[in-house]
C-alpha cells in the first residue's frame, strides 16, 4: 500500500492553509471595512470557486499557467518556472480554489464585531494594525480556527482542479483523491477504501475538534 498520496495531500493542505492564513487575514479585514465597486468585484472573484465546476476552474488555470500561454509562458521564459504538472502548480491552484473557505468566515466574523471595540482601541492610542492584531483577532479566534479547518479539509478533498493542473504524476502530483480514482479505475477497491477511510477519518476528526472548541468557548466564563 503506497501512502505517498496521503502524505502529499497533507503537505499540500498544510502549505495551502498557512499561505491562505497569511493572505486571508488582511484581505478579509480590508473587505470587511466599507463597500466599494473594487471590493464587490474582488469578493465576487474570490467567491467564484464556490459556484464554478472544478473542471472549469482547472481548465482556465491550465490555460493560464501552461508554458505555452499567457502567464505560464512568461514565468517559464523569464524565471524557468513551470507550474503545470508540478507541486507548485497544485499549491497555487489550491490557494485559488480554497480561498473563499478562508476569507468568508473571517470576513463575516469581523463584520459582526461591535464598532466600539475598534473605536476604544483608537482612543487609547493604538494604531489600526495594533487594533487588528491585539483587539480584533483575539475576538474572532474561533472563526479563524473554523476558516483554517475548512480550508485544510477542503484542500484534502480536491479532485477536479488538481487533476487538471497537476495531472497524475506519482510522488509529485498524485494526491489522495486522485489515488482513490485510480484505484477504482483499476478495480482495486481495497486500496480505494483505505485511501478514502484515511481521508474521512482525518476530516471528521478536524471537524469534530472545531465543534468541541466552539462549544467550550461558548461555555467559558472568561469569554
Amino acid at each position: 500500500m503506497d501512502l505517498t498520496p496521503i502524505w502529499l495531500t497533507l503537505k499540500l493542505a498544510a502549505i495551502t492553509t498557512v499561505i491562505l492564513l497569511v493572505i486571508g487575514l488582511p484581505l478579509a479585514y480590508w473587505l470587511s471595512k466599507g463597500r466599494s465597486i473594487a471590493k464587490i468585484i474582488l469578493e465576487a472573484i474570490i467567491t467564484m470557486p464556490l459556484v464554478l465546476p472544478p473542471s472549469v476552474l482547472g481548465f482556465y488555470l491550465l490555460m493560464a499557467f501552461s508554458p505555452k500561454h499567457g502567464i505560464g509562458e512568461w514565468l517559464h521564459n523569464t524565471f524557468d518556472i513551470q507550474l503545470v504538472f508540478s507541486f507548485k502548480g497544485l499549491v497555487l491552484a489550491s490557494i485559488i480554489y480554497s480561498m473563499p473557505f478562508m476569507i468568508g468566515p473571517i470576513k463575516s466574523a469581523l463584520q459582526q464585531l461591535p464598532l466600539s471595540l475598534s473605536q476604544a482601541s483608537y482612543t487609547l492610542g493604538k494604531s489600526e494594525r495594533e487594533t487588528f492584531i491585539k483587539v480584533l483577532l483575539p475576538n474572532i479566534r474561533a472563526s479563524v480556527l473554523t476558516a483554517a479547518t475548512l480550508t485544510f479539509a477542503h484542500t484534502l478533498g480536491e479532485f477536479g482542479v488538481v487533476l487538471m493542473i497537476g495531472g497524475n504524476i506519482p510522488g509529485v502530483t498524485r494526491v489522495a483523491s486522485i489515488a482513490v480514482y485510480n484505484s477504482v479505475e483499476t478495480m482495486d477497491y481495497n486500496a480505494a477504501n483505505i485511501y478514502s477511510m484515511i481521508l474521512f477519518c482525518i476530516t471528521f476528526a478536524m471537524v469534530i475538534s472545531v465543534f468541541v472548541f466552539n462549544k467550550y468557548k461558548a461555555k467559558s466564563p472568561l469569554e
